[in-house]
């Protein structure tokens, strides 16, 4: 069975995930982080994690594209790590 999981093993771009896009959006939209936090009841830890490009639940990313009315592209961007950058 391990030959078959080495075979076809596929290979996936090590990605981070940078949400520059989300602060640009609050700014134009004259929303502060706060705003933000209540309008979508996530959590201080939640938004710390947005703050500092971690990953955070797709439930928590719904809820900021809903409250926001705007779709994951508009708050998020994938980036391929450097060492990835040859594939």
């Amino acid at each position: 069975m391990s030959y078959l999981k080495s075979k076809y093993r596929m290979h996936f771009p090590k990605c981070r995930q940078l949400y520059n896009k989300l602060w640009k959006l609050l700014i134009d939209k004259g929303m502060k982080k706060k705003d933000l936090r209540l309008a979508t009841g996530m959590t201080t830890t939640a938004l710390a994690k947005l703050g500092k490009n971690e990953h955070v639940s797709t439930a928590i990313l719904a809820k900021i594209c809903k409250a926001l009315d705007c779709d994951l592209c508009d708050i998020v961007a994938l980036v391929r790590d450097k060492e990835d950058s040859h594939d």
